[in-house]
């Protein structure tokens, strides 16, 4: 299959439906919602609702029904990243190839765009048409954990409280499996719920996500070394300079590379029990290693 143009197709459909949900500009109070559609509307890969709507297609269900999960879950994603960002934690200066929200509109409003980006994000899970309400409830709980000190929030406090100390491997793992990994891992498992999926087909799911969220770490881990800041639209070489605990950082690049690799095998291995209409899956896979951005 074409990657790109299908990542290109359901990016612009991604797009349209963050629109769609995000209040606009002009509504009091203006600046706040001006703030969030900085961070939510402009930029990224919008991987992670892509995944939501590729799982929802594999276990033959439609796309439309995991729109809303897909786009609360880069709601959350940027909400994070307007953190990430801000003095008291990485202090970035540039993301996606901007200046950061805290950079354009201060610390105190971004910091409320971050919290206003979680809330609607659940907003738009719970008005999810035609979808069983007991379907909706999981699917906003586990979005809830992937979100909170189970997930991302307590992989971003590891982080931290990791910087500068001497870590093994099993440490990176514990703080990336939950800052990176928890809402990559939710997205194709919301997905597949969302379409239908049986059980088994779920717990396949999750296996992908977890090990697509390992090789995605393994690789920003590894761009932040090696790769073009102006590509990335974000400054390289931050991690080494605040002393992260990072793959290469504990094991090397070739090893991270090899680490990457396996984990994006067992991530296609996973889907042996779909057919060709988990293909764009498979195919997402190899993308997050292989990328460049």
């Amino acid at each position: 299959m074409d990657l790109q143009k299908y990542l290109k197709d359901r990016g612009a459909i991604v797009n349209e439906a963050l629109e769609c949900h995000l209040p606009l500009a002009g509504d009091l109070p203006g600046v706040i919602h001006e703030a969030m559609r900085y961070s939510a509307t402009d930029g990224g890969k919008r991987v992670r609702p892509i995944l939501a709507l590729a799982a929802c297609e594999a276990v033959g269900g439609s796309y439309q029904s995991a729109m809303p999960a897909g786009c609360a879950i880069e709601f959350i994603h940027a909400f994070s990243l307007i953190h990430d960002d801000l003095p008291c934690m990485d202090d970035d200066d540039f993301r996606r190839g901007k200046l950061t929200s805290h950079k354009v509109y201060g610390e105190a409003i971004a910091l409320l765009a971050g919290d206003a980006l979680i809330s609607l994000a659940f907003e738009v899970i719970a008005a999810t048409p035609d979808v069983p309400a007991l379907r909706l409830l999981e699917v906003s709980r586990l979005v809830a954990r992937a979100t909170g000190t189970r997930g991302m929030i307590g992989g971003q406090v590891l982080d931290m409280l990791a910087e500068g100390r001497d870590v093994e491997l099993s440490d990176v793992e514990a703080i990336h499996r939950r800052k990176t990994g928890a809402l990559l891992e939710v997205s194709a498992v919301v997905g597949g719920i969302l379409g239908g999926g049986s059980k088994d087909q779920v717990d396949a799911l999750s296996i992908y996500g977890k090990n697509i969220g390992l090789a995605f770490q393994v690789a920003d881990d590894i761009l932040d070394l090696t790769g073009d800041s102006e590509k990335l639209g974000k400054s390289t070489g931050s991690d080494l300079r605040q002393k992260k605990a990072t793959y290469p950082s504990v094991i090397g690049i070739e090893r991270s590379k090899s680490l990457g690799e396996k984990a994006v095998s067992d991530a296609i291995e996973a889907l042996s029990i779909f057919d060709e209409n988990a293909d764009p899956l498979r195919a997402i896979a190899r993308f997050i290693i292989e990328r460049d951005v």
